[in-house]
């Protein structure tokens, strides 16, 4: 991961004893290079920090930032078990160090670490929530308290089972864990319950993956999508119903008056269950010819039927 930094930041005075940070290089030089920072005296940080406020003195903010870079780093490291890239989480942490200088008021009677770190924390804590899982598991207050205190909370029994990253997500809480956990974060017991369902869950790909012809494709993608809406689908439907009805009855006026009876008895007249309608013997009698005569009318006046449907 690269890291970079602004010259902004880095301040034009006593070079010596503000070592430049490397413009791109790799994390373990970034580390390095933070951690050899010096850290500012309360006087100084006074200074600076009214410097900031009073003035606008962006050399002043450089020297604050940098001085707290090393805190972020150290932050960062409590969020490693994410499985996100700590070079990320350094750079939204830095993020969080800056809207932190920005905001600082220096007659509070607090450091700027203590002010610092409620800020870094939170930017972190927006990219993990956002970069954690494709889809979001929390979204509000109450379901982020929870994200990070059941993980911290599994955290612990991890390290009493020796149980690997996978595993540990798939560790069911007792009875008696959710109930303080709810009782702890002053949330409801269901919440609780909720948040570890989606915790212990995963993303699913919706593309199917490569499968045999016999068994096609599995995903969720391949019985998820609902086709009855699609434009052929409905276009076709309406259609089919079209001919179902008036295109059913406009092609029985092609007809002569006896190739439309036998095709209404044969076809038309029957009842749900299949009954009802004439025979080809029942119409043979009716009109004194065979029973092979009737089945040729009514063969010839389909192909007409059909003829004038599709046309």
């Amino acid at each position: 991961m690269t890291v970079t930094t602004s010259s902004a930041l880095v301040p034009s005075a006593n070079a010596g004893k503000w070592p430049a940070l490397p413009a791109l290089g790799n994390l373990d030089a970034y580390i390095s290079a933070v951690n050899r920072m010096p850290m500012l005296t309360p006087e100084e940080e006074l200074r600076y920090a009214r410097a900031l406020r009073e003035h606008n003195d962006v050399e002043a903010a450089g020297r604050l930032v940098m001085s707290h870079l090393r805190v972020v780093v150290a932050v960062s490291r409590q969020y490693a078990g994410y499985g996100l890239p700590q070079g990320d989480l350094i750079q939204e942490g830095n993020i969080g160090l800056m809207k932190a200088v920005k905001r600082f008021d220096p007659d509070q009677g607090v450091r700027l670490v203590s002010y610092a770190m409620h800020w870094i924390k939170a930017e972190i804590h927006e990219y993990i929530l956002k970069n954690w899982r494709m889809v979001k598991v929390a979204t509000t207050k109450s379901q982020r308290k929870l994200f990070f205190n059941l993980r911290s909370l599994k955290q612990e029994i991890k390290a009493h089972q020796a149980l690997s990253d996978g595993e540990l997500y798939r560790i069911s809480l007792t009875d008696s864990e959710i109930d303080q956990v709810a009782d702890r974060l002053n949330v409801k017991r269901e919440d609780v319950i909720e948040m570890e369902t989606r915790l212990s869950g995963g993303d699913v790909m919706l593309d199917p993956t490569p499968a045999d012809e016999e068994s096609g494709p599995i995903g969720p993608i391949a019985y998820l999508g609902d086709h009855s809406h699609e434009p052929t689908v409905v276009l076709e439907a309406r259609e089919r119903d079209a001919l179902a009805t008036d295109g059913i009855q406009m092609a029985l006026q092609t007809l002569d008056e006896r190739s439309r009876r036998i095709v209404t008895e044969r076809w038309l007249n029957v009842n749900d269950d299949g009954s009802g309608g004439m025979t080809l013997h029942e119409l043979a009698n009716e009109y004194g010819v065979s029973a092979e005569r009737i089945r040729q009318i009514e063969v010839a006046a389909m192909k007409k039927m059909r003829k004038a449907m599709t046309a």
